[in-house]
């Protein structure tokens, strides 16, 4: 796995977090976590094999924890915070935040009050007129919304 894959997984994880609505200071630490390690130097893989935890310590912005699941994600591909969160919340749920209209809040608001963990679920919701009963989003939104569905 290498630097990119590892920061867009770590984007992804702080993207969903946000979503959940869990604390800002986490979400922002991931977020950058993922900057330092997609633009550093040398491939973390590397880093664990040679120095281990100590020499990821050495990126800015990674602490123990991060430092801890970038290794256990090098060694497995993947990591025991991202496999819970997924287990609670669809990674599908990150679609809904490629749709002009829809951001961190409204999505949301859309997968804990509505259960919507997808485009096509979210499809189905809007052909059954659902967009007016979710607060926040107004008759402009709703139209966005719907145009970027039917362009999908």
């Amino acid at each position: 796995m290498d630097n990119e894959e590892i920061a867009r997984r770590f984007n992804r994880m702080a993207s969903l977090m946000e979503v959940r609505g869990e604390d800002s200071f986490r979400v922002r630490s991931y977020r950058m976590a993922a900057e330092a390690i997609e633009t550093w130097p040398t491939a973390m893989q590397k880093i664990a094999a040679e120095d281990g935890l100590p020499g990821l310590l050495e990126i800015p912005g990674v602490g123990k924890a991060l430092a801890g699941k970038i290794a256990e994600l090098v060694d497995t591909g993947t990591f025991a915070a991202w496999e819970k969160l997924t287990a609670e919340t669809p990674e599908t749920v990150l679609d809904l935040l490629e749709l002009p209209g829809v951001g961190p809040k409204t999505a949301a608001t859309l997968h804990q009050k509505f259960k919507i963990s997808s485009l096509d679920e979210l499809r189905s919701f809007v052909a059954g007129s659902g967009l007016e009963l979710v607060d926040g989003i107004g008759p402009k939104s709703a139209e966005r919304i719907k145009s970027a569905l039917a362009r999908r």
